[in-house]
């Protein structure tokens, strides 16, 4: 059942991020990658600055929400 979490998670976290970000979505896989990198990159700037993540499914949707747009951000610097 983690992974079907981790799958969920990343494929919101993605397209809310490229939503956000590009305003559109980038496709399910696209959006899922995107999503679990950005839980990643999300969980450790948090951790950065001092914080801590909650536990439960709407603090790590927006642990990897935050991620996965600095991810983006980063992706569009390098793609420049």
């Amino acid at each position: 059942m983690g992974f079907l979490y981790f799958i969920l998670i990343g494929a919101l976290a993605g397209w809310i991020a490229s939503v956000l970000y590009k305003g559109r979505g980038s496709g399910l896989l696209i959006n899922i990658l995107i999503g679990i990198i950005g839980g990643v990159i999300g969980g450790w700037v948090i951790s950065l600055l001092g914080f801590q993540a909650g536990d439960g499914f709407v603090p790590s949707l927006i642990t990897a929400a935050f991620g996965a747009i600095i991810l983006l951000w980063i992706a569009s610097l390098v793609s420049k």
